[in-house]
């Protein structure tokens, strides 16, 4: 496999059989032919701005510039460069053009830019002159000799009048032309390292994984407000309106003679209550109500008491964020449901406490082990859901037990006003 860029390549004996040599020359041979021309406009460009007229012009450049550059950087570094722009909070061009005006990464880039114009494409030019022109004119000195006639000048330096010298030159530019390359790709790695620095900092990088997160978090708040708004809906509006069909129900039921239509009826009604019985268990699922008016704690120890397994819990918890009560809470339903459905454990224990600014959740049970997160127990989700918490879910799951799952979310301390979320901090429980 190439590595990612050209220079850690050097002391691989494959790197004259790879691409990266064409692509070291079109680096800077890109660089060359674009350099020009940015040097070109800006003349232009300063030519305009005496009168006033070239300076936006002139600044907008940079970004412009920067853009392409960090294209062409695809040429020798696959690792991409991020856009260090901002995107603008309202629409238009002017706060487009005041976004831009402000940011450093915009005078960072025009710095760039004038770099480019003056220095950088000549050295490109340069390096590419030396390390292929002068080897590939050396190459061509026997095709030179013969259309010449007798004698010929190599890099108007040296006369050739034979063709035994005109093929020792031809020699000569074959061995630098394998020789030159190392340097070449060395050259445009500086180079390239350059653009980087200037154009995608770190700070950059850093910035933009932390949009990805804070977006990342708005989502996951974005799905807690619609699962408590879908909870809601179907607690105020499809879980009244068949409570009231139940009891229509089981009125029509009493009231109806011995037979065939009560016997439908109190089919009916049984079938109601039933679905009245599911609709409420999904509600309890989606976003418990202990959840939402006590906080973790209680909805915990509510779980450890639903539990098929016995459960002794250990629960000491204040009010915390919604976010982190929300995936806590969810992450240890799906920890008791999987001790109850694969573990064959006898018992479990549930631990929870916030200290140090994180929330520690630890389920332990006495199974026969070898859990495995891969194997479609719903952890995986869960800990993608946790990791946008920046916390993490670990598990310990030895052949033959015992299994010990393990939670951890960074969260800010509770306030002195926050009402302590556990009623007791140990139980045994169990429907078993």
């Amino acid at each position: 496999m190439d590595p990612r860029t050209p220079w850690p390549a050097l002391a691989r004996p494959r790197f004259l059989r790879s691409s990266w040599p064409w692509r070291v020359v079109g680096y800077l041979g890109t660089g060359a032919a674009l350099g020009g021309v940015v040097g070109l406009v800006f003349l232009v460009l300063g030519a305009f701005s005496l009168v006033l007229v070239g300076l936006p012009l002139l600044l907008l450049s940079g970004p412009a510039v920067g853009g392409v550059e960090r294209w062409r950087l695809r040429l020798v570094d696959r690792d991409p460069a991020p856009d260090p722009h901002r995107v603008p909070s309202a629409p238009g061009l002017v706060a487009w053009l005041r976004l831009r005006a402000g940011e450093q990464a915009t005078w960072r880039e025009l710095g760039y830019a004038l770099l480019f114009a003056t220095v950088l494409w000549p050295l490109d030019l340069l390096a590419l002159a030396v390390g292929v022109g002068l080897p590939l004119t050396l190459l061509g000195t026997p095709l030179r000799l013969a259309m010449d006639g007798q004698e010929t000048k190599v890099v108007k330096a040296y006369l050739v009048t034979s063709y035994p010298e005109a093929f020792a030159a031809a020699l000569l530019g074959a061995l630098l032309l394998v020789a030159l390359a190392y340097p070449l790709a060395a050259v445009a790695g500086a180079r390239a390292a350059l653009a980087r620095a200037l154009l995608a900092p770190r700070d950059a990088e850093a910035r933009a994984i932390g949009e990805v997160i804070a977006s990342r978090a708005r989502l996951v708040d974005a799905f807690e407000a619609e699962r408590r708004r879908i909870e809601r809906d179907l607690h105020d509006g499809a879980q009244q309106r068949l409570v009231a069909l139940t009891m229509t129900l089981g009125l029509a039921r009493l009231d109806a003679p011995p037979g065939p239509l009560a016997d439908q009826l109190a089919k009916a009604h049984a079938e109601a209550g039933q679905v009245l019985t599911e609709l409420r268990e999904l509600i309890h699922g989606i976003h418990p109500q202990v959840l939402a008016d006590y906080g973790l704690g209680p909805a915990l120890v509510d779980a450890a008491d639903r539990s098929a397994v016995p459960v002794a819990a250990d629960v000491e918890l204040p009010r915390l964020p919604e976010s982190v009560e929300s995936a806590g809470y969810f992450a240890v339903c799906e920890a008791l449901a999987n001790i109850g459905r694969h573990s064959g454990a006898t018992r479990a224990r549930l631990t929870a406490r916030h200290t140090d600014g994180v929330l520690r959740l630890d389920v332990e049970d006495d199974g026969r082990g070898g859990a495995d997160p891969v194997g479609g127990s719903g952890l995986t989700g869960l800990a993608d859901r946790i990791a946008v918490l920046d916390g993490t879910l670990t598990i310990m799951s030895p052949k033959g037990g015992p299994t010990l799952l393990r939670v951890e979310i960074p969260c800010p301390a509770p306030t002195e006003g926050s009402v302590s979320s556990s009623p007791r901090t140990a139980s045994s429980s169990g429907r078993g």
